[in-house]
């Protein structure tokens, strides 16, 4: 791939709207529902999805920070919804960089090895969790482009910004003006 850049787009709007083989749910470790993204995939997807996070639960019990699973998208316009427990903010001195990027490189590679080609991701611990904006979006570019230059499986990866702020963060990170 040599176009990387191309295959990173930026979309102002709702997740549970975009249609993408699987989207990432910004989930907390049981796994039921929530607040946000999560509690917003919940609700528009359906009680399949839940139904699926408490076998996963019963099975391997609580999702750890980093750490993603997937399931059916149910209701929603996606496939799948991978989701992923991303580090509540301490400061920065409680791995949580490490952690940010795990939930981005594992949904990746769940995403491929569920052959998805397209896959759309919210900011991840930027709302209640508190992750400073534009360090968590620097993750998210950097561990997205490490991925795509690496594996050709994914096609397309869209960042689902439901705030400008996030938006406009995220496409000065694309164009390199942060």
């Amino acid at each position: 791939m040599d176009n990387i850049e191309g295959n990173i787009e930026i979309i102002e709007g709702d997740i549970t709207k975009v249609q993408a083989d699987a989207i990432v749910n910004a989930a907390n470790s049981s796994l039921l529902g929530g607040g946000g993204v999560d509690g917003a995939i919940h609700r528009a997807g359906g009680a399949s999805i839940l139904l699926e996070c408490k076998r996963i639960v019963a099975k391997q019990g609580a999702c750890p920070t980093g750490k993603a699973v997937i399931t059916t998208a149910g209701n929603l316009p996606a496939k799948f919804v991978i989701h992923t427990v991303g580090p509540i903010w301490s400061g920065g001195h409680q791995n949580e960089a490490h952690n940010l990027a795990s939930c981005y490189r594992n949904s990746l590679h769940l995403a491929a090895r569920n052959n998805c080609r397209t896959i759309a991701f919210p900011n991840i611990s930027t709302g209640i969790y508190r992750y400073p904006k534009a360090e968590a979006a620097t993750i998210a570019l950097e561990i997205t482009r490490e991925f795509l230059a690496n594996n050709d499986q994914i096609e397309k990866v869209y960042f689902v910004c439901f705030e400008e702020e996030n938006a406009q963060i995220m496409r000065q990170l694309l164009r390199g003006r942060c």
